[in-house]
């Protein structure tokens, strides 16, 4: 589990609990379908002014002083709220703030975005923000600046597994980020940034909503997840500015259908025309579901009663496949093919080509440690690779296993 679900422990086993509460106070108002989030209300005049440090600044000392010469003492009460920053730096105006928490009173726990000292240390900074009723914490949301690891291997695993997963779709419209009810991630620019180095990926703002293994359907999964797209975008837009960068985000028009859990078709495993699923599996794997077609990586998972059993994904954006690399190299045995190569070992198996885009990484994973007298990874990956280098046009390469 990530720090971000560490820190969110407690909160998302109420999280239906939360969004029935939330729901009947009304807290989500103006929220799109399914399919269509609601786009960013737009900040007035006045709040937009606000947002320059100098103007407001300006703005206060002016103010102080009138309220001062005719004896107020607003300001010593904190009665200007016009004049306090958004939460999260100065990124989330009220309207973003109440689509993922309602109306509830809120504690706001922010860093200052600056890079740590440590050359190890790839992180920027975090904001955490909580709802409470009363004086119980009902939700809690963790807005994370960090540049993705791909030399020590910190973000391989966990971070694909919460910020790539099957529930997660494209956020589209030229952003690169993928979002789901729960997680939400977009990359920052590179000329913000600088384009990462061989052992990195791309500078991401993600955003944590409760546990990610709570994966229970909910009817509020609509609404949390266009709650979200507004956050994460609104928040990267913040970042943004505070680095001193030049740009904005749009908010997408529109999203795709969230990824369901649906009958396996053995012969169409995953939704990848021919890639055939071994009868060994078909008694376990019933349902699958996938997510992140047309975005910066393609994931599905396959089990029963919707509790994932194995995982299978394909990561076509270049940067993202940075976080991988390590791992095609010293993640278990290695293993060839007609083309690239990589590695296998019982439960996982990372394997790069080069397309014309540039490196994509295949990723193929038994996550039932239970499992007994079947190899899941070895009997799926030269398949999986063969039809998803098809299918994304960098033709059929054949993987050879040792």
């Amino acid at each position: 589990m990530t720090e971000a679900g560490n820190e969110a422990a407690g909160i998302g086993q109420n999280q239906a609990e939360t969004k029935a509460e939330k729901h009947a106070q009304g807290g989500n108002p103006g929220q799109g379908t399914d399919a269509t989030p609601a786009t960013s209300v737009r900040p007035s005049l006045l709040r937009r002014f606000l947002r320059h440090r100098t103007a407001r600044a300006a703005t206060v000392a002016g103010l102080v002083g009138a309220l001062l010469g005719a004896g107020v003492v607003a300001w010593q009460t904190d009665t200007l709220p016009l004049l306090k920053p958004d939460p999260c730096w100065d990124s989330l105006d009220d309207s973003a703030v109440s689509a993922l928490f309602g109306d509830r009173r809120l504690e706001v726990d922010e860093q200052a975005l600056r890079r740590d000292p440590s050359v190890a240390s790839l992180s920027y900074g975090q904001c955490r923000i909580t709802s409470y009723k009363d004086e119980e914490a009902r939700r809690q949301a963790i807005i994370r600046v960090h540049t993705l690891d791909g030399l020590y291997g910190k973000d391989a695993q966990r971070w694909p597994a919460e910020f790539l997963s099957s529930r997660m779709v494209a956020l589209g419209d030229g952003l690169p980020g993928m979002v789901s009810a729960s997680r939400a991630w977009l990359a920052l620019p590179q000329s913000c940034t600088g384009r990462p180095g061989s052992t990195q990926g791309p500078t991401v703002v993600d955003v944590a909503l409760g546990e990610h293994d709570f994966d229970t359907q909910s009817e509020y999964d609509g609404e949390d997840r266009d709650a979200m797209t507004r956050v994460v975008v609104a928040a990267a837009n913040g970042v943004i500015r505070e680095l001193g960068c030049t740009g904005t985000y749009r908010t997408p028009d529109a999203l795709p259908g969230l990824p369901q859990w649906d009958d396996v078709r053995p012969r169409t495993f995953c939704g990848v025309k021919g890639l055939e699923l071994p009868a060994t599996y078909r008694k376990d794997l019933e349902l699958n579901r996938f997510g992140g077609d047309a975005g910066a990586a393609r994931t599905c998972d396959a089990g029963r009663d919707g509790h994932s059993e194995v995982r299978l994904t394909t990561v076509v954006d270049p940067a993202l496949a940075g976080i991988l690399r390590q791992e095609t190299y010293k993640g278990g045995a290695r293993i060839t093919g007609t083309e690239g190569g990589g590695t296998l070992n019982p439960t996982r198996a990372v394997y790069q080509v080069s397309c014309q885009t540039g490196p994509v990484v295949f990723v193929v994973e038994d996550l039932d440690l239970l499992r007994k007298d079947a190899n899941f990874v070895r009997d799926v990956l030269p398949a999986y690779v063969e039809t998803e280098t098809e299918r994304i046009g960098c033709g059929a390469v054949k993987v050879e296993l040792p």
